[in-house]
């Protein structure tokens, strides 16, 4: 099996910006460390997968002050982008930066193609510049280099397994027992605590970006959901504050606002998803530092068993079917400390999200964000009176292990025609702009 630590290694990690555009960055960035000089780039060539263009066509781009796309993501990679960063590969954007990527966007020299051949993450960017070139592939994870080439020569190339030749957690986590989460936590330490910890900080600033007025969001959820707090048509309850905390820090980050989140499972609103809600009761609770890790660390790990059944580019809304699930547990365990009714309220947060769909990283992924915590912390509350689904019943069966394999199969098979309507919904809408510039 692997460690907690393990786990948090490979599937916690800090994250700049929506993961899909981001992925774009990386590879842009580590395959311009290849040239002897960035700024002399003629041609930017990307393919990404179906899921990754879905992903990554009408999200804003940190440090981008508002602009959207993956081919501005790819074009800031090669400008100052640092693939040491990982996911945050742009966190030295700077103005200058780009306003030369606009002007590379303007002549033309960034070109984007949609690969249907591939699936789940897979990002490819080749570069080329007068007398060189360089290309880099990211695979099977969203900061996961796979390849890179110089002039058509091997540089790099990752063994199969995970970053660094070790186990995948996803894919084990997945195919297990629901039960070897708890028993994974047993191996918590001081220095998994304060990580934890860490990871709710920075969700938490992120929020209050979200928070403030000036957010320039297309939507104004939050502000709108705020003022309906304020005038009291809303209940001022901690299942309402729990909805507009992770509605304000998914929305500030589907803007481009230039702060980190913890990520989960490889994916930012999945992060804080996972970890705001947690991190809210557990102050409520008064929780220790001890309890509260323990929490978001059953939240993260009960994020990737999901995950390991659906994969993580899918049809199906993860923030809702995964990482819901993942807060489900991490709250339902503040409050009761008790396995099973945590396996209940997994099993509860499955049965009313099942289907959720995912067109693609926008604004509106508050919602489903806002919507996937406020149902998790409901899942808890009625997992605590002994309550919800308890029976098997639609797609929810008797343990959790085959209800996370029912909804890897309702992705895969019934939903598996849904990416390719929304990207052809997106792509007539994106003609459409075209032709009224």
């Amino acid at each position: 099996m692997f460690s907690l630590k393990e786990f948090l290694r490979r599937e916690v990690r800090p994250a700049l910006g929506c993961t899909e555009p981001g992925a774009v960055a990386l590879a842009a960035a580590r395959a311009a460390e290849e040239l002897s000089r960035r700024s002399a780039v003629e041609a930017v060539e990307i393919r990404v997968s179906a899921s990754l263009f879905k992903n990554g066509v009408d999200v804003a781009v940190p440090g981008g002050q508002g602009a959207r796309g993956i081919p501005l993501a790819a074009a800031l990679g090669v400008l100052c982008g640092r693939s040491a960063r990982g996911l945050e590969a742009l966190g030295e954007c700077r103005s200058d930066h780009l306003e030369q990527a606009r002007l590379w966007l303007d002549r033309g020299l960034i070109s984007l193609c949609c690969d249907e051949a591939h699936s789940g993450v897979y990002a490819e960017v080749r570069l080329v510049g007068p007398d060189e070139e360089a290309r880099c592939v990211i695979e099977g994870g969203h900061s996961r280099i796979a390849l890179v080439e110089r002039n058509g020569e091997e540089v790099f190339r990752e063994v199969p397994a995970g970053s660094d030749g070790g186990p995948d957690c996803q894919a084990l986590l997945g195919s297990g027992s629901f039960e070897a989460l708890f028993d994974l936590v047993d191996g918590l330490d001081d220095e998994d605590e304060a990580f934890l910890l860490q990871g709710a900080a920075l969700n938490g600033a992120v929020a209050e970006a979200g928070l403030d007025e000036r957010l320039p969001s297309r939507l104004g959820l939050t502000r709108s959901l705020k003022a309906l707090l304020d005038e009291e048509v809303l209940p001022d309850d901690l299942g309402t504050r729990i909805r507009l905390t992770c509605c304000a820090a998914a929305e500030a980050r589907m803007c481009g606002v230039p702060l980190a989140v913890m990520s989960s499972a490889g994916s930012g609103n999945h992060g804080i998803t996972a970890i705001l809600p947690v991190a809210l009761l557990a102050r409520s609770l008064g929780a220790t530092s001890r309890e509260t890790a323990r929490a978001l660390a059953l939240s993260h790990l009960a994020t990737s068993f999901v995950k390991g059944n659906t994969g993580r580019l899918t049809p199906v809304c993860g923030c809702a079917v995964a990482a819901g699930a993942g807060a489900a547990v991490g709250m339902t365990w503040l409050l009761t400390e008790d396995r099973q009714s945590c396996a209940v309220a997994v099993k509860t947060l499955l049965a009313d999200l099942a289907g959720l769909v995912c067109d693609g990283a926008k604004e509106s992924c508050a919602l489903k964000v806002a919507t996937a915590a406020h149902e998790a912390y409901l899942a808890a509350l009625l997992a605590r009176r002994g309550s919800g689904v308890t029976s098997p019943q639609g797609l929810a069966d008797e343990s959790v292990a085959v209800t996370a394999a029912n909804m890897g199969r309702l992705n895969r098979e019934g939903m598996a025609g849904a990416d390719a309507v929304i990207l052809d919904i997106l792509d007539e809408r994106m003609k459409r702009d075209r032709s009224s510039c």
